[in-house]
């Protein structure tokens, strides 16, 4: 898929690695639609940065742990930009709490801003992409969806249910010429990872990362951009974690 003259819509695309993809797809030549919970200074900066490089973009305010609001972001986007050939849902949050810490509203929370957002996502773009004929859809999911990590039991659950999404849904869009694919970032410079205390950031680097430094956004837009590009990938999960789930000691 080229992207030049695509539409895309970033879920949690005013902060972090959601703000970096969306530029970067623009970079590319898309039209992208950003979503946020508020129409903030970050996201008037990713709009303006997106509209620098002669790209349309147009922020659609909504929580995604809402079903209406994730369905009416892809309605809007379609409405202002004509359509909708790339979706990556990038909103999503630290949930903290093993099983006896989390309440019940939390667990809950959880699902509804990771999963079930993607579920009403693509409930509303799949139409306009089989109509356009192609579509890539791209869930950020992490790593620790995949192994484990203490005291963030929602978290992980959330997180290691989108690499089984992505490929359920990849089986059923394909012969729609729609590629569903998940990417899960590793330790990564924002503002998620700013709890970390400088011995925890000296620990990462030291004994956990084998490349022993820290990801940045832009590193991971990058990789989305390209699986979004590439019409022969479906129903994968990549990681991008600086060789962080390969270590066994």
């Amino acid at each position: 898929m080229l992207l030049a003259g695509k539409v895309a819509l970033v879920t949690g695309g005013t902060k972090g690695i959601g703000a970096a993809t969306a530029i970067e797809l623009a970079r590319r030549g898309a039209n992208v639609a950003i979503n946020g919970r508020h129409a903030d200074e970050d996201a008037r900066l990713v709009q303006s940065r997106i509209e620098a490089l002669g790209r349309r973009s147009v922020l659609v305010v909504g929580d995604m742990g809402n079903a209406a609001d994730a369905t009416r972001s892809v309605e809007e986007t379609i409405r202002c930009l004509g359509a909708i050939d790339v979706l990556v849902h990038s909103a999503g949050g630290a949930v903290v709490g093993g099983l006896m810490e989390l309440t019940l509203e939390t667990w809950h929370r959880a699902f509804d801003v990771h999963v079930h957002a993607l579920f009403h996502l693509c409930r509303a773009a799949i139409p306009s992409m089989r109509q356009r004929g192609e579509g890539a859809i791209i869930m950020i999911s992490s790593v620790a969806g995949i192994r484990g990590l203490h005291f963030n039991l929602a978290y992980q659950v959330v997180k290691g249910a989108l690499p089984q999404f992505a490929r359920a849904l990849a089986r059923e869009v394909a012969p729609d010429n729609i590629r569903v694919n998940c990417i899960c970032p590793g330790i990564i410079r924002t503002r998620f990872h700013d709890q970390m205390t400088p011995e925890q950031r000296k620990h990462n680097l030291e004994h956990r990362i084998p490349l022993r430094r820290e990801g940045t956004p832009e590193q991971v837009a990058t990789l989305i951009a390209e699986v979004a590009a590439n019409d022969y990938i479906t129903g994968e999960t990549f990681t991008i974690d600086g060789g962080l789930t390969m270590r066994i000691a």
